[in-house]
C-alpha cells in the first residue's frame, strides 16, 4: 500500500536547511582547513604589524611634539637661526633635525611650517619654500600657512599672479582661520601689482563687508585707492 508523503511543516523545512547549510561549512572546513588556517595565520600577522606601526607612529609623533615644544621658545623671541640648527648644550634639537628624524608624523609636519618661516625671517626663500612644499599634513590652517608661504616666495620673484592666487587659495582653505582677511590682503596686492585691478577689488570689498575687526580691514581703503587709480 502506497502511503502519503507527510508533509514537512515550516519549521522543520527550516531547520533541514539549516542542517544542510552547517554541512556545507563543515565540509567547506574539512576540505580547506589548511588554507584556512595559513590565511588565519597571516591575517593575524598583518594584524599585529599594523597594531606595532601604528604605535610607533604615535610614540615618533609625541617624541616630535616633546622636541617641538622645546624649541618654540627660541622661535617666538626671534632667535630663528637657533630654532632651526638647535641649541648647543641643551635639549633643543632644532627645527631642522625634527623635521628629518620625524617628518612623517603630524608634529613633525607641523615643525616643517615653523622651520620654514624660520628661513623666510632670515631672508632665506629658496630654502623656506623647500619645506613649505613638502607640507602634507591634515591641519587646514597650516595648509593655509604652507600656501601662504609658496605665496610669499613668488612674489619675491616679482611672479605677481601666482603669489596673488596662492594667497587668495590660503584664504579659502578653512572659514574658521584668523589669517584669512590677511591672506586676501596680501592677494589684493599683489592682483594690483600684477594689474587685475578688479579682482583685488573683489577682495577688498570682501574683506570690508566681512572683516570690520581685522587688521586687514585697516589697509582696505588705501588699497581700493589704488585698485580704483
Amino acid at each position: 500500500m502506497i502511503t502519503r508523503k507527510k508533509k514537512l511543516s515550516k519549521k522543520e523545512i527550516k531547520e533541514d536547511k539549516l542542517v544542510s547549510f552547517l554541512y556545507k561549512i563543515e565540509s567547506f572546513y574539512e576540505e580547506n582547513k589548511r588554507r584556512i588556517f595559513t590565511y588565519g595565520i597571516i591575517f593575524l600577522v598583518v594584524v599585529g604589524a599594523v597594531y606595532i606601526y601604528m604605535n610607533q607612529i604615535r610614540e615618533e609623533n609625541e617624541k616630535a611634539g616633546l622636541e617641538l615644544s622645546r624649541v618654540m621658545n627660541l622661535f617666538d623671541s626671534g632667535s630663528y637661526l637657533e630654532a632651526i640648527e638647535g641649541r648647543q648644550g641643551t635639549n633643543i634639537i632644532g627645527l631642522k633635525r625634527i623635521v628629518e628624524e620625524y617628518g612623517s608624523t603630524e608634529n613633525g609636519e607641523t615643525a616643517k611650517i615653523y622651520l620654514a618661516n624660520a628661513y623666510s625671517y632670515l631672508g632665506n626663500y629658496d630654502e623656506a619654500i623647500k619645506y613649505y612644499e613638502d607640507y602634507s599634513g591634515d591641519i587646514d590652517v597650516l595648509k593655509a600657512s604652507a600656501k601662504a608661504g609658496i605665496a610669499g616666495y613668488y612674489a619675491t620673484k616679482q611672479d605677481y599672479k601666482k603669489a596673488a592666487d596662492l594667497y587668495k587659495e590660503a584664504s579659502s582653505v578653512t572659514d574658521i582661520n584668523p589669517q584669512n582677511p590677511d591672506y586676501m590682503l596680501d592677494a589684493a596686492v599683489n592682483y594690483i601689482e600684477a594689474g587685475d585691478k578688479e579682482e583685488s577689488k573683489v577682495l577688498l570689498n570682501k574683506i570690508k563687508d566681512d572683516y570690520k575687526t581685522s587688521n586687514a580691514y585697516k589697509e582696505v581703503d588705501k588699497y581700493l585707492a589704488l585698485a580704483n587709480d
